[in-house]
């Protein structure tokens, strides 16, 4: 199995660090909407380091499908054919207090914005007509000033990021591969995802060896105690975090946790991020993250994802673990689980 990191940081320091991360063992770099510009890292290192990349997410809906088609061109160009376009909804106060965009129903607004993309990158490859319609997005002029040409490396794949079944039973039918959001527990990943995943191949005629998930991991990794137990403090920030959330209710319903869902939306909504923290119990912490010495880590993502997935995105909150840490995590993954490919 192969393992993607997190390219994080400003852009103007973003070559530095995917050479770091490269140099750890990463094969691959991703992005993800933060307090930086999701595309800039990666074109800033694209072409110029031995690594995969891919946004991880794009937030989709506030954004024209044809600028991100634009963007997602040049990365695989830039890239030598190693993008993939990771796309994601986000929640409602975000798209319209934080984007100032309009909000709709989000697994349909996502299936007509993976196919607008996927249309407009077809028809430059190809070629052909743009026709796209569709409730939320329309897409019919293209006049030949403004068509890049084909790309020597193909179009790039365009993924989705899901939790909830209608949204992962859409990745499924209209996107290029599912990345499965990091806030989750094996449970809840067999008995939820896998199941929206293949109703929805079934649905579209798909096959799965056609569809390929890209599974995410909440990680805290060390070798001593001292280590794992600040690791831990940004992993329980973030499972809290997300916790407090409505929509990742479903996992921690997984697990019979579901009642400290609504107490963590109330500490959440007066700041207290402290007694946020505090409810996050050690079997919490365990079961929604992936915690131990780089090869026990290694090991449970491979008891979770390695029979369905070639690689995995791992993230450290709060926390940088050593470039020896990093290094015994991948090549523990590439040891002991297959590898796989974009």
């Amino acid at each position: 199995m192969l393992l993607d990191l997190q390219l994080d940081g400003r852009p103007d320091q973003a070559f530095t660090r995917a050479q770091e991360l490269s140099a750890a063992g990463a094969a691959g770099l991703f992005t993800f909407e933060g307090p930086h510009d999701v595309f800039l890292p990666l074109a800033a290192v694209a072409g110029r380091v031995d690594a995969d990349l891919m946004t991880n997410v794009a937030i989709a809906m506030p954004r024209s499908p044809m600028h991100l088609a634009h963007a997602a061109w040049d990365l695989q160009l830039m890239s030598g054919g190693r993008f993939r376009l990771g796309l994601g909804s986000q929640i409602r106060p975000h798209i319209e207090k934080r984007y100032g965009a309009t909000w709709s129903p989000p697994a349909a607004r996502m299936r007509e914005i993976v196919l607008a993309v996927k249309a407009i990158l077809s028809a430059w490859q190809d070629g052909t007509r743009l026709e796209f319609r569709g409730e939320h997005t329309t897409h019919t002029l293209m006049p030949p000033t403004f068509v890049p040409g084909p790309n020597p490396y193909g179009p790039p794949p365009v993924l989705l990021g899901a939790l909830g079944p209608v949204m992962t039973r859409t990745a499924a039918e209209v996107a290029d591969g599912l990345l499965v959001m990091p806030f989750h527990s094996h449970r809840h990943f067999r008995e939820r995802t896998l199941p929206a995943v293949a109703e929805g191949l079934a649905r579209a005629g798909r096959d799965a060896s056609d569809f390929p998930l890209y599974p995410q991991a909440i990680v805290a990794m060390g070798r001593t105690d001292a280590e794992l137990a600040q690791a831990a403090v940004g992993v329980r920030a973030l499972l809290a975090f997300y916790g407090s959330t409505p929509a990742y209710r479903p996992v921690l319903e997984v697990e019979g946790w579901e009642d400290v869902q609504p107490e963590l939306n109330r500490l959440s909504k007066v700041g207290d991020v402290a007694a946020m923290i505090e409810l996050v119990t050690d079997d919490m912490l365990s079961t929604l993250a992936v915690v131990g010495t780089p090869e026990e880590c290694a090991a449970e993502v491979l008891r979770r994802f390695g029979d369905v997935a070639p690689r995995v995105c791992c993230y450290f909150p709060g926390s940088e673990p050593a470039a020896e840490h990093v290094a015994a995590l991948a090549s523990a993954l590439r040891t002991d689980g297959s590898t796989g490919s974009n």
